[in-house]
């Protein structure tokens, strides 16, 4: 990853089958886009990748999760079960929603601990949304059984795993609808764009709205459509869906390279017995876009992400300090700092973020380093590579 390493002649064919038409807007003009679709020709196709039956293109990965949310009826009053290890986007979408986050403890696979639902739990708790970080999976049938139980909303966050599965099924599609991001540096990209996938017939439909200020899409005239719903802005242009789309065809040949060079820096690492690696539930399901591993404690942790860095090893995560995408650093969502009033803050149950806790979190993610696998290394550089971090480790 990411897929602007394999931007080609396919990519500019389909942008430019847009430009010629002139029909950037993803819906009408139909006689003047010359047979053009390529959102719709994405959706299809994405479904199918995924055995999803219904599949909806939007501008982003955090427009997906809004969309979801909003799809599943979950809002105002609601508490949603969040990891503490995400995008930020996640929690962002969650709030905006007028829900209230929650955070789960996470596990060994560095994404949420299904053992840690329960807990979470309250009379008001509505969804769960676990995410597939960096390219694998949560134990997610464990998550859909607890959600099952106990009568929850299960929406997957899979914008950081395209490609992954677990046991021959597509990640996001295990709960109601699943979540996932095309943004500049995922796998495939739209540049920027996000789809939602669903089983469900109503959940598309209310997702097909929602994302078009309430549309529903079934005249043959933009005046002539019917508003059953309020909605927003959440469309992605034709432009954005070309570029995805012959990014999607490349998808099998990007997840082989990944699995490849994973593979490699994988086994040199296994050579010191002082790093142990992420659960993976389901290594062949995994798309590869990231190496993930343990080191003993924080201090051995923070030495090595040191060294690795001045060794010029590039794309390497110390997310126990990132400020985007672990829990600790996130003051402005402890605070709830917002340009706008939250309706969480009206809640008379609001948390108090400042004072979360999450032990067993801080300590995985305190010796977790992850590792960006790219495509574009040739042989000599990724064993180049391997040679600089087995310097590292040997230290």
């Amino acid at each position: 990853m990411p897929g602007f390493e394999v931007f080609g002649d396919e990519e500019r064919k389909e942008v430019q089958d847009v430009l010629h038409t002139g029909v950037l807007f993803r819906y009408g003009f139909d006689q003047a886009r010359q047979g053009h679709w390529k959102a719709k020709e994405f959706e299809e196709a994405f479904a199918r990748r995924l055995g999803a039956p219904y599949c909806h293109l939007c501008s982003s990965g955090t427009a997906a999760l809004s969309i979801a949310l909003a799809a599943c009826g979950v809002g105002a009053g609601d508490e949603v079960i969040v990891p503490p290890f995400t995008f930020v986007a996640t929690i962002e979408a969650v709030l905006h929603a007028g829900a209230a986050p929650v955070f789960g403890e996470i596990d060994d696979t560095l994404c949420l601990d299904p053992d840690g639902i329960d807990a979470a739990v309250t009379p008001r708790t509505r969804a769960v949304v676990p995410v597939h970080m960096c390219g694998s999976m949560a134990k997610i049938e464990e998550i859909r059984a607890v959600c099952d139980e106990a009568g929850l909303i299960l929406i997957e966050d899979a914008c950081q795993s395209v490609g992954a599965a677990f046991k021959g099924k597509a990640l996001g599609t295990f709960g109601r609808m699943g979540c996932f991001s095309f943004d500049p540096v995922k796998t495939i990209t739209c540049g920027e764009g996000g789809a939602v996938v669903t089983a469900e017939k109503d959940l598309y439909a209310a997702a097909d709205a929602y994302a078009d200020h309430g549309h529903d899409h079934m005249g043959n005239d933009r005046g002539l459509e019917g508003h059953s719903i309020l909605g927003t802005n959440f469309r992605i242009s034709e432009l954005n869906a070309a570029v995805g789309l012959a990014q999607l065809r490349k998808l099998d040949a990007i997840l082989e390279k990944q699995r490849s060079h994973k593979k490699a820096i994988k086994e040199a690492l296994a050579q010191f017995s002082e790093v142990s690696f992420r659960n993976i539930p389901d290594e062949e399901g995994d798309s590869a876009t990231f190496l993930s591993f343990f080191l003993p404690d924080e201090t051995r942790a923070r030495v090595v992400a040191k060294g690795l860095g001045e060794a010029g090893i590039d794309g390497c995560f110390y997310w126990y300090d990132n400020n985007w995408h672990y829990l600790r650093r996130w003051d402005h969502i402890k605070t709830l700092a917002s340009a706008a009033r939250l309706a969480i803050k009206g809640f008379d149950h609001c948390p108090d973020y400042t004072q979360v806790r999450l032990p067993r979190s801080d300590g995985i993610m305190s010796r977790a380093l992850s590792m960006q696998i790219k495509l574009s290394w040739t042989e000599e550089q990724l064993e180049q590579r391997i040679e600089k971090i087995r310097g590292v480790l040997a230290r």
